[in-house]
């Protein structure tokens, strides 16, 4: 049996194999990738969880402006080894445009071209930044979330790892329930279910952590109706 954490993997998993079952865990609509014949049975090979990172963007942009209202300009940085690239980009353009904001596309894929993004945000000033979901971005969420503070940029992370160790502020899927949803469907899967049979999950439980000691060392005031609508507020 195959994990698959991510939309890449998941793709690179299905080509290497129509036999070995394969759970996978990704942001987007997987019947539109093409990866199940439809959610309630997925039909193949292939099962998992849909966490819905794309249709998150819309809202992780509003929740960014309401944390900083006099924003207009936004920096996002997205992996350009991601598949899912031009979705996520599609879906801030889209957004941006309905909002008002203008938006500045930088790309990394190594820590260096992080730094190398973060020394350009320096330069250019955006008002704030939204951090796209991608697996590597995770493994490097300290060095994400130390420029950001270093260089008092305000931003928006998919994942509440990132808020736990200083981001300001996360709106996205619990991971570790979905791990969970991974390996319950693991077990039933080594006792002999079959991925076909199994409904892709729908993720319904979305959180919003903020990191109110990073607010105020930002300069923040964190308005009152995110902190109502907080599902955790570190101090």
């Amino acid at each position: 049996m195959i994990a698959a954490t991510s939309t890449y993997s998941a793709f690179a998993a299905n080509a290497a194999t129509t036999t070995t079952p394969i759970v996978f865990l990704i942001g987007e609509d997987p019947v539109r990738l093409g990866l199940v014949a439809s959610l309630a049975r997925p039909g193949g090979n292939l099962t998992g969880i849909n966490n819905f990172t794309g249709e998150l963007t819309v809202k992780r942009l509003e929740l960014l402006r309401e944390m900083v209202p006099g924003a207009a300009r936004i920096a996002v940085l997205v992996n350009p080894a991601n598949i899912a690239i031009e979705t996520t980009l599609r879906d801030v353009q889209s957004a941006a445009r309905v909002m008002g904001l203008q938006i500045q596309v930088l790309k990394a894929s190594t820590s260096r071209e992080i730094d190398a993004a973060f020394a350009t945000f320096v330069r250019e000033r955006p008002d704030a930044v939204f951090v796209g979901l991608d697996v590597f971005f995770i493994s490097r969420r300290a060095q994400l979330v130390n420029l950001a503070s270093r260089h008092a940029l305000p931003a928006t992370y998919p994942l509440r790892e990132f808020a736990e160790v200083g981001g300001l502020m996360s709106y996205g899927t619990n991971i570790a329930d979905t791990f969970r949803h991974i390996g319950v469907y693991a077990g039933r899967i080594l006792k002999g279910a079959k991925p076909a049979d199994l409904p892709v999950v729908q993720s319904t439980k979305f959180e919003l952590v903020i990191n109110a000691w990073s607010a105020r060392m930002l300069g923040l005031t964190v308005p009152t109706t995110l902190l109502a609508s907080a599902d955790e507020v570190i101090e």
